[in-house]
């Protein structure tokens, strides 16, 4: 709290000092010069402008994406201040995990990911991309973050962050498109796009298909000292649909993983055999009126959700000669099923001249309703060496489970003075398996200048426990505990925006952070008890240098402490400088090229290895800028010098020189819009 108590005091005189900015226009006028991307709606579920949001909020658009030549999600967010992306530190399965503010995790469940505002999050572990579901960015209209707390709108694991992918509709895609791409490690896909208006309804269609057998770096030294190349292959089908009628929206998804790599091994020992299967289905409804009544809007949503993780081919938890106590080695093929169903209500209420009132209330049923798994050991004692056996009891992964979850909250927008703005929030959380929650939040927003915007917010969140922490009991990792608490989070921030001209704006945010409760392994099971600090900031700048020449580029700085050993959390950069240039020559090109550096990150309490070596990235995207009819073409070049790009394992993984990323590689697509 120290660090920020000067810091309203600090932005009230840097704002008489900023002398030499030039005017701006109406905000009107800035919407039509800048575009959606300073537009975002996820800070407080209505439109604004991102200078105003009562949050640290970043707006990715599809153009965006296409410039950075981003193929994946994980891509397109290393751009967003603050937020890192490694891989899977507790399973060594190398899904990604988002770091947010120096708050990284094995599965990151502290870092909220929705899809048009629906949460993605399994209830299994807690994360959003199990066995490397990622959705595809071809159809991908937006992407907004917020950094810091956001429980107080959104729930469970709204914690550091929250992020909120925006597929495409018919006005998005406005026409049909095919394309195809390929490139390195033997990846290929092809696409199906389409968008209009059929009659009283708009429809959006997207299909795709592809394969990769992945990257094929080395693991010189896994958990029993053998080495071998990661095994992160797996053949894909990707599949949406949205149609809207009046004031009807129904949108439904499908996405299939197929022969998904296990990386470097469950539990740390290559296993260039085992195989995943993961599959996921999800549809919701949703009816919105924005004149429901006088100076009254209403949103009413229903959304389900299916997914299953089986594992096809059996996985080698430990290979044999390793245990005597097992000396066929350790097989299994935990699988499990799981559901979830949403009911939602929103209005907002516009009728005071200062005030806007948001409500809502909701009900969520998540459940894992089915298991299996068979195996040829048991961990009951004395641990012994069986025959395959279907298993069930104490020897079973998890068992099924279910959770319902009842919330409102309440949140007031209230323009108190002329450029000032209050936003205050709650919301109440009842779990029937851990019990209730409540999370505000406040963020006072001041238009201090024509083009100086400043901030200060507070929030709480919290972090449920996941169904394995609950539960686990045949695990031969670690046990669940039921007693468990969520985590909380306190954080206070700071920030301001100065747009210098119509070209030029820079924006600051600083930010501490205490976390407590934290969910920990304590000897051969889940405890609460952690307690973590940090403090740090974000710096952006946007520049459009000429009018074929924009340059973006941020850098964020964290520092967590474990309050408990006194040491650094570990795991996530203390310094991350990213950096972007696009350029518009010829007749419709674009050359894009950006710079990412991860620098500083700390070994975890008790790790003796030698530090993590820092790295930079350097990716290049030429293409052709999209035509109303006709082709369009890009290739990229990711790692452009071949840097020896690793992230973080855990020193009880057994992965002793970490986790190898891609070397220099390529992608080549084409598409035609009809």
């Amino acid at each position: 709290m120290q660090r920020l108590r000067p810091l309203s005091a600090l932005l009230l005189v840097t704002a008489s000092g900023l002398v030499a900015a030039q005017p701006l226009t109406e905000e009107e006028d800035l919407a039509q010069a800048y575009g959606d991307k300073n537009f975002v709606s996820i800070a407080t579920g209505t439109r604004q402008l991102l200078s105003k949001a009562p949050s640290a909020a970043t707006v990715i658009t599809a153009e965006t994406i296409a410039n950075m030549g981003a193929r994946t999600v994980s891509q397109a967010l290393e751009a967003v201040p603050g937020l890192h992306i490694s891989r899977n530190n507790l399973q060594n399965l190398y899904t990604p995990t988002y770091g947010m503010r120096g708050i990284l995790t094995g599965t990151s469940p502290q870092v909220l990911m929705m899809v048009n505002g629906i949460p993605r999050t399994s209830v299994y572990l807690g994360n959003p991309d199990e066995q490397m579901v990622e959705l595809p960015v071809d159809n991908i209209a937006r992407i907004e973050v917020i950094r810091g707390p956001g429980s107080a709108v959104y729930g469970a694991d709204a914690f550091a962050g929250t992020i909120n992918i925006i597929t495409k509709t018919a006005d998005d895609i406005n026409g049909t498109l095919i394309g195809a791409g390929g490139g390195s490690f033997d990846s290929w896909g092809t696409w199906f796009q389409h968008g209009g208006r059929h009659g009283d309804l708009d429809v959006a269609a997207y299909f795709k298909v592809g394969s990769t057998d992945g990257q094929r770096r080395i693991i010189a030294h896994d958990a029993i000292g053998r080495s071998g190349p990661v095994n992160v292959g797996y053949d894909s089908v990707d599949g949406q649909f949205d149609i809207g009628y009046g004031n009807f929206r129904w949108r439904t998804s499908y996405t299939l993983r197929r022969d998904v790599g296990t990386g470097v091994g469950i539990f740390g020992a290559l296993d260039p055999t085992g195989k995943i299967r993961s599959e996921r289905l999800s549809s919701d409804l949703s009816w919105s009126d924005a004149n429901f009544a006088r100076d009254f809007s209403l949103t009413l949503q229903a959304a389900f959700m299916h997914l299953a993780n089986e594992v096809t081919t059996p996985l080698v938890v430990v290979p044999g000669g390793v245990d005597p106590t097992f000396p066929e080695g350790m097989i299994g093929d935990p699988s499990k099923w799981e559901r979830q169903a949403r009911f939602s209500a929103t209005g907002i209420y516009s009728g005071f001249a200062t005030h806007r009132i948001r409500l809502g209330l909701g009900h969520d049923n998540l459940e894992i309703y089915k298991t299996r798994e068979n195996k040829n050991f048991t961990l009951l004692p004395p641990p012994s060496q069986l025959p395959m056996y279907r298993a069930s009891g104490a020897n079973l992964f998890l068992s099924p489970h279910q959770r319902r979850v009842n919330y409102f909250y309440l949140q007031d927008e209230w323009n108190f003075a002329r450029d000032w703005t209050l936003t205050g929030g709650i919301r109440r959380d009842i779990y029937s398996d851990f019990g209730g929650t409540t999370n505000p939040r406040l963020a006072l927003v001041w238009e201090a200048r024509h083009d100086l915007t400043m901030k200060l917010m507070y929030g709480s969140a919290f972090r449920a426990p996941s169904f394995v922490e609950l539960y686990a009991t045949g695990n031969p990792l670690i046990m669940g505990n039921p007693n468990l608490r969520p985590e909380k989070i306190d954080t206070l921030e700071a920030a301001f925006t100065w747009q210098l001209n119509r070209d030029l704006q820079t924006s600051l945010s600083l930010f501490q952070h205490k976390i407590t409760d934290i969910i920990s392994q304590v000897g051969d099971t889940y405890r609460n008890g952690g307690k973590q600090k940090g403090h740090g900031g974000e710096l952006e700048v946007n520049w459009t240098a000429t009018d074929n020449l924009q340059l973006t580029g941020h850098y964020a700085y964290q520092k967590n402490t474990d309050e408990t050993t006194g040491h650094d959390a570990g795991y996530a950069p203390h310094h991350h400088l990213y950096a972007r240039a696009d350029w518009r020559f010829g007749s419709g090109w674009m050359l894009s090229g950006q710079v990412n550096r991860v620098a500083d990150r700390k070994r975890a309490w008790g790790d003796t290895r030698p530090a993590l070596p820092d790295y930079t990235s350097t990716d290049l995207t030429l293409r052709s800028t999209r035509p109303r009819q006709g082709w369009d073409f890009s290739l990229s070049v990711y790692n452009l010098f071949n840097a020896d790009i690793r992230e973080p394992s855990r020193a009880d993984s057994g992965i002793i020189y970490d986790l190898p990323l891609p070397g220099r590689s390529f992608w080549l697509q084409a598409r035609y819009n009809l």
